[in-house]
């Protein structure tokens, strides 16, 4: 066997179709593109959405919504919900996380001011709302932020 013998398997290759030439090749005279029209001319494409003059879908429907590309994401904690930790203790994300109150864990916590504290905590988060740092202060714990 030598490279020039090589040959493609029977079957597994297949002529292109030569449009355009001559009545003889089938595909002649209209080169497969019909009789006239807006198809048969030269540079006659149409463009996605386009619905024939009438306002298309994409500008006839309201545009709705903004997610800014700054956006940052936090899962959210109420001081209401630190209220099953015991009194002194050190609440931080891996505590949280065991207890169920962390619904993404991926995310970075932050703890809002709704609901009261009574117990004096120390709690570590990246996030504190003003009125959830004066509560807890208020309680006799303290704010630790993580990540400064």
């Amino acid at each position: 066997m030598q490279l020039n013998t090589l040959r493609p398997a029977l079957g597994s290759t297949k002529n292109r179709k030569r449009i355009g030439r001559g009545i003889g090749s089938g595909h002649g005279k209209t080169a497969t593109k019909g009789h006239k029209g807006q198809k048969a001319r030269s540079g006659g494409s149409i463009k996605p959405g386009f619905e024939g003059g009438q306002m298309p879908l994409q500008r006839r429907l309201p545009k709705r919504g903004f997610r800014p590309l700054d956006r940052n994401e936090y899962v959210v904690i109420n001081l209401q919900q630190l209220e099953i930790f015991e009194p002194g203790s050190l609440v931080d994300r891996e505590l949280m996380d065991s207890r169920g109150i962390l619904k993404k864990s991926a995310l970075p916590v932050k703890v809002l001011g709704n609901g009261d504290i009574t117990k004096s905590l120390v709690i570590k988060a990246d996030k504190f709302s003003k009125a959830a740092v004066l509560k807890i202060q208020a309680a006799g714990g303290t704010v630790e932020v993580i990540g400064e």
